[in-house]
C-alpha cells in the first residue's frame, strides 16, 4: 500500500507529476521573483567563505544563483524531498555541491551536516504553524551560525489554498525565545519577508 504524501510536499509532489524536474515544480510564480529572494537572502547574510545547507533545494537553482553572483561558498549541501527535483539538482553538477534526498520536516535530523549557515527558500510556505516553528528550531540548533529563511508575510502573494503566511510580529515572538541577534528584509517583494536569525556565541565552548 502506497503511503500517502504529506499535506506540505503533496502540492510539490503534484506539480512534478506535470512537469516533472521544471520550473513551474517549484511552485513560484515567475523566475524574477525567485532571484529576488535568493538577492534578499544574499544581502542580509554574508554567505561567502561559508558551508551552507538548502533546506528544500528544489534543483539547486540558489547554488546556480551563487555562482552567478561569484559569492563562493565553501561547499553547497542541498537537501529535497522531491525525487524530480533532486534528480534535476544533481544533474547540474555544480562544485563543491551534494544533493541529500530527504523531508527536513520528517527527519529533522538530516540538518545537521554541520553547516555555518542553513537557508530556507520558499520551502517553508506551504507549512502549518507546528512544523514551522518546530523546523525553525531545529535548524536553529543544526546550524553553527545562523539560519536565514523567507516566508509569506501577508496574503498578498498567498492566493493557492496550499500556500500559509505569517504575520512578522508573530514570527519575531517566537524569534525572542532563542539566544540570537535577528535582521529583517522585506524591501524587495510586498508580502514576503527574509529574515537572518544570526546565533550569539556559546559561552562554554567545549574545548578539543
Amino acid at each position: 500500500m502506497q503511503i500517502p504524501a504529506e499535506p506540505y510536499l503533496e502540492p510539490y509532489l503534484r506539480a512534478a507529476r506535470e512537469h516533472g524536474g521544471g520550473f513551474s515544480s517549484l511552485l513560484w510564480a515567475t523566475p524574477r521573483s525567485q532571484r529576488q529572494r535568493f538577492d534578499a537572502i544574499c544581502r542580509i547574510y554574508d554567505l561567502a567563505g561559508k558551508s551552507v545547507l538548502d533546506a528544500g533545494c528544489g534543483r539547486a537553482d540558489f547554488m546556480g544563483f551563487l555562482i552567478e553572483q561569484k559569492i563562493d561558498v565553501a561547499d553547497y549541501i542541498g537537501l529535497e524531498a522531491v525525487g524530480a527535483l533532486a534528480d534535476e539538482a544533481e544533474a547540474q553538477d555544480y562544485p563543491a555541491c551534494r544533493i541529500v534526498r530527504a523531508d527536513f520536516v520528517r527527519e529533522p535530523v538530516k540538518m545537521f551536516v554541520g553547516a555555518d549557515v542553513i537557508v530556507f527558500s520558499g520551502s517553508l510556505n506551504t507549512l502549518d504553524d507546528g512544523p514551522f516553528y518546530e523546523t525553525l528550531r531545529r535548524a536553529f540548533d543544526a546550524a553553527a551560525e545562523a539560519v536565514v529563511f523567507n516566508f509569506l508575510s501577508s496574503a498578498a502573494l498567498a492566493g493557492r489554498d496550499y500556500l500559509r503566511w505569517r504575520r512578522l510580529e508573530h514570527v519575531l515572538g517566537f524569534l525572542k525565545r532563542l539566544p540570537c541577534d535577528v535582521t529583517t528584509l522585506y524591501d524587495y517583494l510586498q508580502g514576503d519577508c527574509t529574515v537572518a536569525v544570526i546565533k550569539h556565541p556559546d559561552p562554554h565552548p567545549q574545548e578539543s
